[in-house]
C-alpha cells in the first residue's frame, strides 16, 4: 500500500476531496519527522509510539572479504506497534 492509496481510502471513507486528504496525510507525516527530529515520543493510542533510539557503536563484518568494519553508534526512529494492533492483525491472519 502507498501514500496514494491511503489518500483515496480515506478520501472515500470521509468525504474530503484526495487534495484535502493528501494535505491532511502529507501535515500528519511531517509532523511526526519533526518531531522525531528533535528526539520527542509520540504515541497514538491503539496503534503505536514513535520515539528515536540510539543504537550503540558495534563491529560487523563485511561477508565478502570477512573484514571487520566499525559501525558508529547512531539513532534511529522506531516504531513499538500496541498490543491491540499487534492482537488484531494476528487474529486477522489467523483467520484467513
Amino acid at each position: 500500500m502507498t501514500k496514494s492509496d491511503i489518500v483515496d481510502i480515506i478520501s472515500s471513507s470521509t468525504g474530503l476531496t484526495k487534495v484535502e486528504t493528501e494535505a491532511v496525510v502529507k501535515g500528519f507525516m511531517e509532523t511526526v519527522i519533526d518531531a522525531m527530529k528533535r528526539g520527542e515520543t509520540i504515541e497514538l493510542r491503539g496503534f503505536g509510539s514513535f520515539k528515536v533510539v540510539k543504537r550503540a557503536q558495534r563491529v560487523a563484518r563485511n561477508p565478502k572479504t570477512n573484514e571487520e568494519v566499525i559501525v558508529p553508534e547512531q539513532y534511529v526512529p522506531m516504531l513499538k506497534v500496541s498490543k491491540d494492533f499487534k492482537e488484531e492483525v494476528n487474529n486477522s491472519m489467523q483467520s484467513s
